[in-house]
C-alpha cells in the first residue's frame, strides 16, 4: 500500500504543494535574513549589556532625562537616561525636539561606542502634556516606577502596623 492518493487529481496537488513548499520556506527565509540588520530593538538604561547592545549596533535606549545632566557642549548636548535603577551617558548631535526637558520621558536612536557612551542619532520627546512614549512607560509600569498625574511615588511599606 502506498502512502500516495490513489486519485490523480489529489496526486497532483500533492506534488504542487511538495514543490512550492521549500520555494515558498526559501523566500520567508531569504526575506528574514536580509531584514536582521534594520530591526531595532528598545532598552531601558538598566537592561543595556554588552551582549544585549553591544558596540556599534543599532538600538532604541528609552527612560526619563535625568534632572540636572543636560549639558551642552557647542553643537553636542549631552545628558543621562535613567529608569531609576541604571542611567546611561547619552551625547546627540543637532536639535533637541522642542519639548525635550529634565525629567520628560525621551527615546534616543543609536549605539553604544567602545567606552560605553550612547552616540544617539535621533532623540524623541514627548508631544503632549500627558504623552510619554509607549516602550518607556510599559518599562515604568513593569518596575513600578509608573507614576500617573498628580500621584506621589509609592512608599515601600515600613514592617509596623499599628491596630
Amino acid at each position: 500500500m502506498s502512502w500516495l492518493p490513489k486519485s490523480p487529481k489529489a496526486r497532483r496537488r500533492l506534488w504542487v504543494v511538495a514543490a512550492a513548499a521549500p520555494v515558498l520556506a526559501l523566500a520567508v527565509g531569504l526575506s528574514l535574513w536580509a531584514m536582521q540588520d534594520s530591526v531595532t530593538f528598545f532598552f531601558s538604561p538598566s537592561e543595556v549589556t554588552e551582549q544585549k547592545a553591544p558596540t556599534g549596533r543599532v538600538i532604541r535606549l528609552g527612560g526619563l532625562v535625568e534632572t540636572g545632566s543636560v549639558q551642552m557642549h557647542g553643537a553636542d548636548v549631552s545628558f543621562a537616561v535613567t529608569d531609576n535603577k541604571a542611567t546611561t551617558r547619552v551625547i546627540y548631535r543637532g536639535d533637541l525636539p522642542d519639548l525635550f526637558r529634565e525629567g520628560q520621558g525621551v527615546v534616543a536612536q543609536g549605539s553604544f561606542q567602545a567606552d560605553r557612551t550612547f552616540h544617539a542619532d535621533t532623540v524623541l520627546a514627548k508631544h503632549d502634556e500627558r504623552y510619554m512614549p509607549r516602550e518607556v512607560s510599559d518599562r515604568l509600569k513593569a518596575d513600578g516606577e509608573w507614576r500617573p498625574e498628580g500621584e506621589a511615588p509609592a512608599r515601600a511599606p515600613t514592617g509596623s502596623s499599628s491596630l
